[in-house]
């Protein structure tokens, strides 16, 4: 029975860690974030995707250019290079040439160009960022392997832990010792808990003891790592959503969000993928990593205005403070100016 499975308590075991600031010393990707501000890094993160679009945009945009077919369909090639998505790209230059008319000049048309791409990402909603409110605040991190899953995670807690909050992670992924060793160094960077168990074991019963105990301690963030693929015939969706169910037998209404990692670099199949894990498990929230390692910036708008679930983060370099909150205004400046 699985009441009896989950009375069952397997040996676990609570690290015990260093400051973050004293870490950090020791560990330069931890360090609190430097004077160089949000949007300037974004660009750097961006050099890419940059090169990609502004440089022939630019051009493309040159006071002489006329507003001609010739212009509409450099810019939809440009699109689709930077992985906007065929359906997306077509749809946007359906709403371009009609506004166009009423244009004088290519360089007004870039404006255009720039409201049509913030109209892809859906509509902020106030969300709970309070998270007394749901004490302990459990966050399911899902996401295939080589996606920068658990390197994300880590991030997270070290985010987290800067704004003041206790952190708890649970060794959920318990298929590779790879995952949890390297979970347990991102414990120690971001001066955070950990709750592991030995490999193997069922990653259910790691995620509620680790709600468990995050209720005993105070506990303000819960983040639950997760397995990107199984080495046994187990199906790694019903993994996934047999998590769900016990954590939220622990704590009714967690996970209170479930966060998917993908990597940007693998551009359209990043959707399927997201698809596929919204079906079995409902993503609330989508990290993209890796942009500052591609040319496609473009699948930003795509996953959003596709899947229409917020983009919560974004990974534009090595460094804590290069994982950002997404702000889509500024991103998209960021790319053009």
């Amino acid at each position: 029975m699985v009441f009896n499975f989950f009375k069952r308590k397997p040996e676990k075991k609570v690290i015990p860690v260093q400051s973050l600031k004293e870490t950090a010393k020791k560990e330069p990707n931890i360090a609190e974030p430097q004077s160089t501000g949000l949007f300037s890094k974004l660009k750097k993160g961006l050099a890419k995707t940059r090169k990609v679009l502004t440089t022939d945009i630019n051009a493309l945009f040159g006071s002489s250019k006329a507003i001609d077919e010739s212009l509409f369909e450099e810019l939809e090639e440009l699109l689709i290079t930077a992985d906007l998505g065929i359906d997306i790209t077509m749809e946007i230059m359906e709403k371009i040439r009609k506004k166009a008319k009423k244009l004088s000049s290519a360089n007004e048309l870039k404006d255009v160009l720039k409201e049509e791409l913030s109209a892809l990402f859906p509509a902020k909603t106030k969300e709970t960022e309070d998270h007394q409110k749901t004490k302990p605040h459990v966050i399911m991190v899902v996401g295939v392997n080589g996606t920068g899953k658990t390197t994300t995670l880590g991030k997270l807690a070290g985010k987290f832990n800067l704004q003041g909050n206790k952190v708890l992670i649970a060794a959920a992924d318990t298929f590779r010792a790879a995952a949890i060793e390297q979970l347990e160094i991102w414990t120690n960077r971001a001066n955070a808990s950990i709750v592991k168990h030995k490999e193997g074991a069922d990653p259910a019963a790691v995620a509620y003891d680790a709600v468990e105990a995050a209720m005993a301690r105070d506990v303000d963030i819960v983040l639950i790592d997760t397995a990107g693929r199984l080495h046994t015939q187990k199906n790694l969706m019903e993994e996934l959503k047999k998590i769900k169910r016990s954590v939220n037998k622990k704590l009714p209404g967690a996970p209170h969000e479930v966060l998917m990692v993908l990597d940007s670099t693998t551009g359209q199949n990043a959707i399927s993928q997201a698809t596929l894990f919204n079906e079995a498990v409902g993503l609330t929230q989508i990290a993209l990593t890796k942009l500052d390692g591609t040319a496609k910036g473009g699948i930003v708008a795509a996953i959003a205005n596709t899947m229409n679930i917020p983009i919560k983060y974004i990974g534009v370099g090595e460094s804590i403070e290069d994982l950002q909150d997404f702000d889509a205004t500024l991103f998209i400046n960021a790319l053009f100016d």
